[in-house]
């Protein structure tokens, strides 16, 4: 008898379903069950496609599509090699993980299934990897290296259940100056004022005793310095004004009700990120709170706490005298805890609610780090909020990196709001060459700058340049930086020269370069940075999974991975971020744009870029701390993604799969579980992209390679934010700072640009933009009707 017949004769005879590793639930119930996620494995290693693939296979409470289904399997097979033999076979791998997940063990569960070639053979060494299979293997000598693996030391996870019972969840916040829901024109939530990074930040943990039958929710938090009034505002009313709440306790011993829960004040001193208490010194000051009903009315309706109630919940920073800046009062961010659920989530609110419901699945484009919807008509600062499940060991770091982003490196200056201090320590840092002095300077909002109007300065683009052979040119190097600091050689200044307007509609760019064009160039103009973090933490292994080099299934798509040196270790690493994929982490992007954006050196990239003849182009050696940039490491890596709009239509994403779209742009993926960052790690995230090299035809190419790239291929650009990024590029109206403040609307919607140069004006200029491997997608959508694109649209400006 064969050994798939023998297998199921063993099948028939088990009927249990178990739940094990989540690694093996790729239909995303929660479930890693053996006649869903085991069928769904076997099948598509068999070579099943479509419905014979998924037909009768996925669990009814399933929150994906078929296609985000797919996606999660095509993740897994990238661990599904559980023999080791260095391919994933449907005999063999396929089997012994549907009788894994069928509950056997011991040798029925590898009985006629290690192939002759494995490297794993005994029971023991296959279940260990069964329990754990999502990890990146060392990789042989000249193959790409992984950024992290199994042995990378892991920040702890901010969610479990202790031993007890207890669940516990652990969060970060910062001041705010207004309420989640005011949205009158004076009120303001997302900005940050000043002197944020200064002693106003919290740490919250809450402990959930409801499973255990007990109705207690226990809040512990800790601010960075003493607080006046004690506020922790629970369960939303909006009934008088919409900043307040049913329950905002007082202080024990002030109680309107001496039987009502208080805050307790349990002193200065220092605390670490479990709570802990390590020190009676310092000037930290923990408080906690007990919730123990539901409160309606102001009280006068109070209920037992049960397993699945929506809890929203503000901590407020009223600080009595912190050592910098002299405002004092500040709200904090609404978050909604699900009673008897880990972790805080991204909501949803309608007027006339109370507490806000969390946002579904579909709708968190950025895993456990989505923000909620915005509702004080602030939609600018969408790019610049934290990660809603920022850990509280990082707080700190984001907002100090936060004041790196925003600082000049030739004046000191915040670029945010005068009355925050001068950074004198960074002054005098950018050049000899530069294109801008800050990282605001170009990210506006954290998204893309605005196109310049004809005959305006480029300065928020990077022209790399290069000799006919493609090699940096001698007289000014890879990059051209049109500004430098004291009497040396001016590299040149770029403009924009009038558009070639095209009778298809669309237009291109021209360029005037003061010193005489380039034989060789590639504009970019400064792009979107949210999810960066994200993007990071995708294991190498998924993304190399996706190439299709020589086009093997005939599709015509043939994305390719870029391949970058990492120039600390020599190693040859996954290219990622840049329009091309030419940098392989959030270190070596912000190293790369320090040393060639900003004229900044770093330990990373300690030499400028010089063109061989060059005698001016400054000095070698780190410019800037190690500690300053790792906090700017975290400040991108853990910017909160936007939520998806309107997630429940499904007619526009339909149409998008349909013409063949999702064939680059993917829409989901898990992210490794061996990131440092415990807020990136485990997530599913729906970046639309597959971070490969595509070429993209002629009429996007242009004349310069980069790395791996040639001037026709650029990386999938991720999707998510795209519906975001033309409000974040125009500014608030009622913005009242140097960031979130409306440059010159209306007439910058004339300067709103996509794609890697800005050219097209419109999503659907974009698409239509698409040639090579996109070609075929692009003459589809052009066959669509009028209500269908609209609905192709629709969807994209929902992400």
């Amino acid at each position: 008898m064969s050994k798939f017949g023998k297998f199921f004769i063993v099948a028939l005879c088990c009927f249990s379903v178990n739940t094990f590793a989540d690694d093996w639930d790729v239909d995303g119930n929660n479930e890693a069950d053996a006649l869903s996620d085991g069928l769904l494995i076997l099948r598509y290693a068999f070579g099943l496609r479509g419905d014979s693939l998924t037909g009768g296979a996925i669990a009814p409470n399933s929150p994906f599509s078929e296609s985000e289904i797919v996606s999660r399997i095509e993740n897994a097979m990238s661990y599904a090699d559980v023999d080791g033999n260095g391919e994933v076979d449907a005999l063999s791998d396929g089997l012994i993980i549907l009788r894994y997940l069928f509950g056997l063990r011991g040798e029925v569960l590898v009985a006629d299934t290690i192939s002759p070639d494995a490297t794993r053979t005994s029971i023991e060494e296959v279940v260990a990897y069964l329990e754990s299979p999502n990890q990146t293997p060392e990789p042989p000598s000249g193959e790409v290296v992984p950024l992290y693996n199994a042995s990378t030391a892991l920040e702890p996870e901010t969610t479990f259940t202790r031993s007890d019972g207890v669940i516990v969840t652990r969060i970060a916040d910062r001041g705010r100056d207004r309420h989640h829901k005011d949205s009158g024109f004076q009120d303001h939530y997302d900005h940050y004022l000043a002197h944020y990074w200064q002693y106003r930040t919290m740490r919250i943990q809450l402990e959930d005793y409801v499973s255990k039958g007990q109705s207690l929710i226990r809040v512990t938090w800790i601010t960075e310095s003493a607080l006046g009034a004690k506020e922790f505002r629970v369960w939303y009313s909006g009934q008088n004004t919409t900043g307040q709440f049913w329950f905002n306790p007082q202080p024990v011993g002030q109680q309107a009700n001496p039987n009502e829960p208080g805050v307790v004040s349990h002193g200065s001193g220092t605390w670490n990120n479990d709570f802990v208490k390590t020190s009676s010194s310092g000037l930290q000051h923990k408080y906690s709170l007990d919730i123990v009903t539901r409160w309606q009315l102001g009280g006068q309706i109070q209920e037992p706490l049960r397993t699945g109630m929506n809890m929203e919940f503000e901590a407020s920073m009223f600080l009595l005298n912190p050592p910098a800046g002299s405002r004092l009062n500040y709200y904090g961010t609404s978050f909604v805890y699900k009673v008897g659920s880990p972790g805080v989530h991204a909501f949803q609110w309608q007027p006339g609610q109370q507490d806000g419901t969390p946002i579904a699945q579909r709708g968190l484009s950025g895993g456990g780090t989505t923000l909620g919807y915005n509702y004080t008509n602030e939609p600018a600062g969408r790019f610049m909020q934290m990660a809603t499940n920022m850990a509280p060991g990082n707080a700190n770091a984001f907002v100090l990196g936060r004041r790196v982003h925003h600082t000049s490196f030739l004046t000191g200056v915040h670029g945010e709001r005068h009355d925050n201090p001068i950074w004198y320590s960074q002054r005098n840092k950018s050049g000899k060459h530069f294109i801008n002095e800050s990282c605001a300077g170009c990210h506006v909002r954290n998204g893309k700058a605005l196109v310049a109007d004809v005959g305006g300065s480029l300065d928020k683009w990077v022209f790399n340049v290069g000799e006919q052979n493609g090699e940096p040119m001698s007289s000014i190097g890879r990059v051209l930086q049109p500004r430098k600091v004291g009497t040396g050689t001016s590299e040149g200044t770029v403009t924009l020269g009038a558009w070639t307007e095209l009778s298809n509609g669309l237009r291109s760019p021209n360029y005037i370069f003061s010193n005489g064009t380039p034989p060789q160039f590639s504009a970019r103009i400064a792009p979107s940075i949210v999810g960066v973090g994200l993007l990071e933490a995708i294991d190498e292994a998924t993304i190399m999974s996706w190439e299709d080099e020589n086009d093997s299934n005939n599709d015509g798509i043939s994305g390719r991975a870029s391949l970058v040196e990492d120039p600390e270790t020599g190693d040859l690493r996954l290219g990622r971020f840049g329009y091309k994929a030419g940098t392989f982490s959030v270190k070596h992007q912000i190293a790369s744009a320090f040393n060639t954006d900003m004229g900044v050196m770093t330990s990373m990239l300690p030499n400028p870029d010089c063109g061989s003849q060059q005698t001016d182009c400054g000095n070698s050696g780190s410019e800037v701390s190690d500690e300053n940039i790792d906090n700017l490491v975290k400040y991108l890596s853990l910017l909160g993604v936007g939520a998806r709009r309107d997630y429940n239509n499904r007619t526009g994403e339909d149409l998008f799969e349909e013409i063949g779209c999702a064939g680059c742009h993917r829409p989901s993926m898990t992210t490794s579980n061996n990131h440092p960052l415990t807020e990136l790690r485990g997530q599913t995230i729906y970046p639309y992209s597959d971070l490969l090299l595509h070429d993209m035809g002629p009429g996007l190419a242009d004349n310069l390679a980069e790395g791996s790239a040639s001037g026709a291929e650029w990386r999938t650009t991720p999707l998510w934010g795209l519906g975001l990024a033309k409000n974040v590029m125009l500014g608030d109206a009622k913005g009242n700072d140097l960031v979130s403040l409306a440059r010159d609307y209306p007439a910058d919607l004339n300067r709103i640009g996509y794609l890697h140069d800005g050219r097209a004006r419109t999503i659907d200029e974009a698409i239509r933009w698409h040639g090579g491997e996109g070609e075929a997608s692009k003459v589809a959508y052009e066959s669509l009707n009028d209500t269908q694109r609209n609905a192709v649209i629709e969807f994209l400006e929902s992400l």
